[in-house]
């Protein structure tokens, strides 16, 4: 699902304009990115959870040309699924299956 369809299905399920949803999607993943980019972790109960993870700089090879390279430290955000989530996921697709 993309951001435009998570809009468009926030306002068809809800009866709201599509400039409305849209607004409360970007509230809704600011206050996601905000938290992360300061370094907090991110919890929504039966959903999941997202951190920063940090990952130190190193010394890598091209595997091309095999010539040395130096990978920066970076920091990626990281998402651990809910109990909530997976077991209805897992149920569901059982259901299907």
């Amino acid at each position: 699902m993309t951001r435009n369809e998570l809009i468009q299905a926030l306002a068809d399920r809800h009866g709201l304009t599509r400039k409305v949803a849209g607004s409360v999607v970007h509230e809704v993943l600011r206050g996601l990115r905000e938290p992360l980019c300061a370094g907090s972790r991110v919890e929504i109960r039966g959903f999941g959870s997202l951190r920063a993870r940090h990952y130190p700089g190193y010394r890598g090879r091209n595997p091309r040309t095999g010539e040395r390279v130096v990978v920066d430290h970076k920091v990626l955000p990281v998402f651990r699924v809910g109990r909530g989530l997976f077991d209805r996921v897992n149920r569901i697709a059982n259901e299907e299956g």
